[in-house]
């Protein structure tokens, strides 16, 4: 006679390496609470900041492969991390799974940084600064169509994002309303502050990438290379859950985040173009839109042809 299933009281993660992204959503809320009650600290908040990225990447990473092994864990999470990034988690599955992991920028991807409307094919300072707003443009529009979706044919569905906004807006308004000045500059900034990295992640990871689609087939070939991504091997992928390997995370978009290390290694680095292989994030980040303002050698160069475009 079979033994009935172990039950158990408490939460339990699928991969004990999510205690650092367990770490991140405690630490994000003490310090704001630390700083709300004695004062601003530079040291503190520049770690708010940074916490603010891990957030949209611990927000990125359980869309694509859940925390927890208990249903309600998972939902508790993905309200938790709408109350800590300032935005409803549901918009990753229309915007991100949906879009952008389908179409791997594409023309059909509405995310891709090559919008002829929004300067075609663009690698520089102020396409990274207006990205965030171009993308906004666009997906809040397909927001709007997928919540109509769920409304019509997925009832409790859209009763749970709908409770997300209700959360997000209404814990902004509690916030506000206990004091205006600490809301903004603790809880508010820093949100928005992590909601344009969020979105401006994506141009550094496609800017002057490949955007021509590859069939399935033609991705398992080995010797085609998978250029619609930029990777980056620096300190970011310890800091931020590998979040700069980000041609493996595509290939293999529900491994765990800490697979993707070996997985690059591996398989998927000697399939990218070297040009689109960099070393650290903000090493890259300041030659390309730095440095690359007064001197051309230093700025990226289009894998797509101008005629590609579109």
């Amino acid at each position: 006679m079979s033994k009935p299933p172990r039950r158990h009281l408490l939460p339990r993660l699928r991969h004990w390496r999510d205690w650092q992204s367990v770490a991140y959503m405690t630490a994000m809320p003490v310090i704001v609470w630390w700083q709300w009650t004695h004062g601003f600290s530079f040291v503190l908040y520049a770690i708010e900041l940074f916490l603010t990225l891990g957030i949209g990447v611990i927000h990125h990473n359980h869309t694509h492969a859940r925390m927890w092994r208990g249903r309600w864990s998972n939902r508790f999470t993905d309200y938790w991390l709408t109350l800590l990034q300032g935005h409803p988690t549901f918009v990753f599955w229309p915007a991100h799974v949906a879009n952008h992991h389908r179409f791997r920028h594409g023309p059909k991807d509405i995310a891709r940084t090559y919008r002829p409307a929004f300067g075609g094919d663009t690698n520089h300072l102020w396409g990274y600064l207006v990205h965030p707003l171009q993308a906004a443009c666009v997906l809040y529009p397909l927001f709007m169509r997928w919540l109509n979706q769920l409304r019509l044919h997925r009832p409790g569905a859209f009763r749970y994002c709908m409770g997300q906004y209700a959360l997000w807006l209404g814990s902004w308004g509690c916030l506000l309303w206990l004091d205006w000045q600490k809301a903004l500059i603790f809880v508010i900034l820093p949100q928005l502050h992590g909601l344009h990295w969020l979105l401006a992640t994506n141009y550094l990871q496609h800017a002057h990438a490949d955007g021509r689609p590859l069939s399935r087939a033609q991705r398992n070939t080995p010797g085609i290379e998978l250029n619609y991504a930029r990777n980056f091997e620096g300190l970011v992928n310890p800091l931020l859950f590998n979040i700069g390997l980000h041609t493996a995370h595509h290939e293999c978009p529900h491994a765990h985040w800490s697979e993707l290390t070996r997985l690059h290694a591996d398989t998927y680095r000697q399939r990218v173009t070297p040009a689109l292989n960099e070393g650290g994030l903000l090493p890259y980040m300041g030659r390309v839109y730095v440095l690359g303002l007064i001197w051309p050698a230093a700025r990226t160069r289009p894998q797509m042809p101008a005629d590609a475009i579109q």
